[in-house]
């Protein structure tokens, strides 16, 4: 898991979406380097698999920095949108922000990620679940680590005059819908990051469309076996290249050898 702190804080965001933008280009950029290594067996996955992008309650839709950055978003990851602290609507309230943020998502052209369709020999019980995942898009979150007790029971949520609105119950929350969506549906969620939006970066980078990430060195830290791997991997490469080119040197000298050596350059007529 990696959080933003910070970002959508000031007035002009435009300067909060670079260091987004760049974090997911070198978790590509490091997979791209570790896949072209010599030893591929044993791979860090850091790339980043699937987006929250929590959208306010109080602004009735999307803010135009949300469709700037999510249009910067959409080609690089699987963006899900949420409605963060939900609790502050009505459920109407809640349905009609839903349906005005899917409708400019898609005046916008912005792409979030689509749960897969199930197969039609999938459980009956299985494809309404599915169903409801979809339907529930985006998905209205309230959410807390506070516990209280409910009839009897311990329940998270948050305590309010008029009750407590609890983070795992379906009619006061999508908190279940999301984290079940997110389990069942993470290999695809990798699938798609694999096959679209890496095989986007990767076509593009060796294309020399896009440059590698800026100071990606320094940027990205990396753990003492990462950085010995690492070495090793480049003293491979480096000792390769040095091989190399030594075969590339007595290719081009066997072949000024046979041509010193051939008919014409002895004075030999042919004839």
């Amino acid at each position: 898991m990696v959080d933003t702190p910070g970002y959508g804080d000031s007035l002009d965001c435009s300067d909060n979406y670079e260091p987004i933008l760049n974090y997911i280009d070198e978790q590509y950029e490091r997979y791209l380097n570790h896949e072209s290594g010599l030893n591929r067996r044993h791979i860090s996955d850091s790339r980043i698999h699937c987006c929250f992008y929590f959208i306010s309650p109080v602004n009735y839709g999307l803010k135009p920095a949300d469709i700037q950055f999510m249009k910067l978003l959409h080609n690089k990851v699987n963006v899900v949108p949420i409605i963060g602290k939900s609790d502050s609507l009505t459920k109407d309230e809640v349905q009609v922000l839903k349906k005005r943020i899917l409708n400019e998502l898609k005046t916008h052209n912005i792409q979030i990620y689509q749960i897969p369709d199930c197969d039609p020999d999938e459980d009956e019980d299985y494809k309404e679940h599915v169903r409801q995942l979809k339907a529930a898009i985006p998905f209205a979150i309230s959410s807390s680590v506070d516990t209280y007790e409910v009839k009897g029971r311990k329940v998270r949520g948050r305590s309010y005059p008029w009750g407590i609105v609890e983070t795992e119950n379906p009619e006061h929350s999508d908190f279940v819908k999301l984290r079940s969506m997110l389990v069942t549906h993470m290999q695809d969620l990798r699938e798609v990051t694999q096959d679209v939006h890496y095989e986007n970066y990767r076509s593009q980078r060796l294309a020399g469309k896009i440059a590698p990430p800026i100071d990606m060195k320094d940027n990205v830290s990396v753990s003492g076996d990462d950085a010995e791997k690492d070495r090793i991997l480049q003293e491979k490469e480096a000792e390769l290249k040095r091989m190399q080119e030594m075969i590339t040197k007595m290719q081009e000298e066997m072949k000024q050898k046979q041509h010193e050596g051939s008919p014409q350059n002895n004075g030999v007529n042919g004839n």
